[in-house]
């Protein structure tokens, strides 16, 4: 660097020279300042992108997302105006009278400001479980004449790697909602006071292991004394339910809190609901309806139906161990190998994607329709989603939905969890020679075994890498526990959207105890709050013999075929809501909450159920009990006076001509029906004909 000296005082160039110099030392301090002020600022970057993990989003990045999901449809627009779009996304007009009304009615008192203690409560289990559990426990505290605790979820406990943000109950739920929609039926608390916590902690409090289906008399001969003593007593809850489904007559009005606690009460927190809503909105972004179809199939369910042979390798093993597992613990009354060919045959295992997307594209379904995927579990991973992508373009589901950092939001903010011991693989015992074989004298020994092949990492990772390694399945780490209650949020996305779907199938109804299942309760949401959606309840064995009829050559069925899959899965939306109140009821009042929810607005001939031979008592059964739903208020039937029916419109509709089933037309081949008289029948017609009889309400 060349040094610019001032000149002498006086000379002519003297005062330039030191201008000069005074301005480039500034630009040196500017310089450094620059510098100074960027490293600063990526300073800064790095710490927001290692303690933020996500919550730091630009306005850019909320604004425009890129999903891995791109829409692909056939035509641009879809006609709604047809015969054919009311069948396969219409309502089903003979439940159209049914309403929700879960309001009391007659004589119900306030709670009363002095209860006889507090009720605490530690719930276990998954979604179904969970959701089943509060809503009975609520009703336990009403007839206890209680104050409920918040209830505790034993898998959203802090010990299980959660965020520290939330509490329990406030994982899942509404903690404020949930104490403020039932304050006219029960008093809630949040926890509990100070004495009665220091008496918990050291175990001073009675507590009782409640059974899935106890009676209302245990509550009251067994709790309520023990309660009124010590003014505390705590519940453990671990299967699902803490009070039969079915209650006695006198009792009916605690059926409708059940149901105000399930469908208005239990409202899902704030980040959960939005990122609920935001995909229900990417959903329906493109204006065509969807379909949300859940599996089902989880290990657990899998293991207790004996439907192992249905998978191969790995998967048939880790079954087989959880069959086992639930043998030793009484769980399973039966043998390990089970015939999973014969279980499929009576209807007691899930449907395969493949064949849900078989029963779809039969009964009209086009290759362009938008399928979302529930479950926050699919045994078997996406290769058993393969065939179901390979009919449908758009299948979709969260992931392809939402972003990580979405996602993140949701989780809150938790810590990073690194294993300190990694699972390793043993290592190899050397086999000490006793001192006499050493000293012994020359003989001819055997040649040693050959080294054991080598373990790479990818034999033994993944969270059914312990199959490698041991018989025994060994205990969870923070990160699978974590991972769990992911699953719940998960599953709560997922129930949100099978509630607000246009069309919900399910796979399988029921879980890993033989109870209903995740689907079980969005089928009898549906039923409360919308009863005419229309939602496919199938009836598995009939699916199977038709499914075994054609074999393997169901991609080249025949027309006449796809006809029959296609009249019984309409004879499903009378048959399937039959059989939901023989099976389901039972179990879950949640499954099918009519009539003591639900009211009929307009005439009651309106509600009508065909009986035929082969269902005939099923059949009467609903029949009567649809025939003894209370009519609703006249508030209500003023909204029906306003918004009268355009039948008109419809029989018009049905009268047009209309092209061949899309669905069908891509997969199956199609071959002319002839009638009794042997004119030959084209698909055509026959399809116009379905389409008349399910408008009219029947059957042929």
């Amino acid at each position: 660097m060349k040094w610019i000296f001032p000149g002498k005082v006086g000379s002519p160039g003297g005062g330039g020279e030191g201008k000069a110099v005074v301005f480039k030392s500034k630009l040196k301090w500017v310089g450094l300042f620059g510098l100074v002020l960027s490293a600063f600022s990526l300073f800064t970057h790095f710490l927001l992108a290692r303690y933020t993990d996500g919550f730091a989003v630009s306005e850019y990045k909320s604004s425009v997302t890129i999903f891995s999901w791109r829409p692909i449809f056939e035509n641009a627009d879809l006609s709604t105006a047809t015969a054919l779009y009311r069948r396969l996304w219409g309502p089903v007009r003979r439940l159209e009278s049914i309403h929700p009304y879960a309001n009391p009615r007659g004589n119900y008192a306030a709670p009363a400001l002095q209860t006889n203690g507090f009720v605490f409560v530690r719930i276990r289990g998954g979604f179904h479980e969970i959701r089943n559990s509060i809503c009975d426990i609520v009703v336990v505290a009403r007839l206890l004449n209680a104050t409920l605790v918040i209830p505790e979820i034993q898998s959203t406990t802090s010990s299980k790697g959660i965020s520290t943000q939330f509490k329990s109950f406030a994982y899942l739920y509404s903690e404020d909602h949930f104490m403020a929609a039932l304050a006219e039926d029960i008093r809630i608390v949040k926890t509990l006071p100070k004495d009665l916590k220091g008496a918990r902690r050291k175990k001073e409090i009675p507590s009782f292991k409640v059974p899935n289906s106890a009676s209302p008399y245990f509550y009251l001969h067994h709790v309520l004394p023990v309660l009124s003593r010590h003014s505390v007593v705590e519940l453990v809850v671990p299967d699902g339910g803490c009070l039969q489904a079915l209650l006695p007559p006198h009792l009916e009005e605690y059926q409708r809190l059940r149901c105000r606690v399930a469908f208005h009460a239990l409202k899902f927190r704030d980040e959960v609901q939005e990122l609920s809503t935001k995909i229900l909105y990417r959903l329906r972004a493109s204006g065509r309806p969807f379909i949300a179809y859940d599996p089902g199939m989880t290990r657990d369910a899998l293991a207790y139906h004996g439907c192992a042979e249905l998978f191969q390798d790995v998967h048939t093993e880790l079954i087989q161990h959880k069959r086992a597992w639930m043998i030793k613990r009484g769980i399973v009354k039966g043998n390990l190998s089970v015939d999973s060919a014969e279980q499929r045959l009576k209807g007691l295992c899930p449907l395969m994607p493949e064949e849900i997307g078989i029963l779809l594209r039969a009964y009209g379904y086009s290759w362009d329709t938008i399928i979302y995927v529930s479950g926050g579990e699919v045994f078997g991973g996406q290769k058993k989603l393969i065939p179901l992508h390979a009919m449908f373009e758009n299948v979709v589901d969260r992931t392809s939905l939402s972003m990580p950092w979405e996602l993140n939001i949701m989780y809150g903010r938790e810590a990073n969890l690194v294993d300190k011991y990694p699972k390793t693989s043993p290592p190899p015992k050397v086999e000490q020679k006793p001192d006499t074989w050493k000293m012994s004298g020359p003989r001819p020994r055997p040649l040693p075994p050959p080294p054991a092949r080598a373990k790479y990492p990818y034999n033994i990772e993944g969270w059914w890498g312990w199959v490698a390694e041991s018989d025994n399945e060994p205990e969870s780490t923070v990160m699978e526990l974590r991972t769990n209650a992911h699953k719940l949020l998960w599953e709560a996305i997922d129930y949100t959207i099978c509630v607000e779907a246009d069309v919900f199938i399910p796979g399988f109804d029921r879980d890993g105890k033989g109870f209903p299942n995740f689907a079980s309760l969005v089928m009898g949401h549906r039923l409360h709050q919308l009863a005419n959606s229309k939602t496919f309840r199938i009836n598995r064995k009939e699916i199977a013999k038709l499914l075994e009829e054609v074999g393997d050559n169901f991609y080249q069925a025949n027309h006449t075929w796809s006809t029959s899959v296609r009249r019984h899965l309409r004879r499903d939306f009378d048959n399937g809501l039959a059989e939901e109140l023989r099976r389901s009821k039972p179990f879950s009042f949640l499954s099918f909450p009519v009539p003591e929810c639900s009211c009929l607005r307009g005439e009651p001939s309106e509600v009508s159920v065909p009986v035929n031979a082969s269902s005939s008592s099923a059949h009467s059964s609903l029949h009567d009990v649809l025939g003894s739903m209370q009519h609703c208020p006249s508030w209500m039937d003023a909204d029906v006076a306003s918004s009268p029916k355009d039948n008109d419109s419809e029989q018009d509709d049905v009268d047009e001509d209309e092209p061949d089933l899309p669905g069908a037309a891509l997969l199956f081949r199609q071959s002319a029906v002839s009638n009794e008289s042997g004119v030959e029948l084209s698909s055509k017609e026959e399809t116009q004909m379905e389409d008349q009889e399910e408008l009219e309400g029947g059957e042929r």
